[in-house]
């Protein structure tokens, strides 16, 4: 393998988590009825397939004023190509492998659901009816459902008290490849930036004095 394509194979890891990311939502589109009435059981009650979409940010958070979703696309669009650069950057330097199999998950993740964001509210028609247009604020579909608990927050626990709240929230394969790469960065976070850690305490051994 020549060292130009050593640079890139990690955007290939991106590109395959886009491709697989968006296969999963089109067969899930086209082939599920959405919320419960289509919901599929695949361990039991504990692991589901339940097709909603998300008009905004993780957990249903979302700007709630009138250009807040397009606000928060070209936030995406930002946050994107910062990723990318980042990724491009650390192959630049040779960084470690697993650090670079992260980013470049972060980075397909992220693209997975810009998709989502830029074109479903026209191709899949599925921008809130309230949407000033359908570009640009396309939902989000989620599908991967782990039911550990949902029902009525007990009323005395305050702000949230009565509220119906999900303890898992619905997820998709792109919100999936971001966690898992962020939940390994925090756990090997050492090993992946040792060098950059080790900089500021070195020891010039050619000066005794330093």
């Amino acid at each position: 393998m020549n060292h130009r394509a050593i640079k890139y194979k990690y955007f290939l890891i991106s590109l395959v988590v886009i491709i697989v990311d968006q296969m999963v939502k089109m067969l899930v589109h086209y082939n599920m009825q959405m919320g419960s009435q289509g919901q599929m059981l695949i361990l039991g009650e504990l692991f589901k397939l339940h097709y909603l979409t998300n008009p905004g940010m993780a957990f249903g958070m979302r700007l709630d004023f009138e250009y807040g979703k397009l606000m928060l696309t070209v936030f995406r669009i930002g946050a994107m190509f910062a990723i990318g650069y980042y990724l491009y950057s650390l192959v630049k330097k040779e960084a470690n492998v697993g650090l670079l199999i992260c980013i470049a998950l972060i980075l397909g993740g992220a693209v997975g659901n810009l998709i989502d964001s830029i074109f479903y509210g026209v191709c899949l028609d599925n921008a809130p009816f309230d949407a000033p247009t359908p570009w640009f604020h396309g939902q989000v579909v989620d599908m991967f459902y782990i039911d550990i608990w949902e029902g009525y927050l007990p009323g005395w626990i305050p702000f949230m008290g009565g509220n119906y709240m999900a303890l898992w929230p619905v997820f998709n394969i792109a919100d999936a490849s971001i966690f898992i790469a962020i939940c390994c960065i925090i756990i090997f976070r050492r090993r992946y930036f040792k060098n950059e850690e080790a900089e500021p305490g070195m020891i010039n051994e050619e000066d005794p004095q330093a």
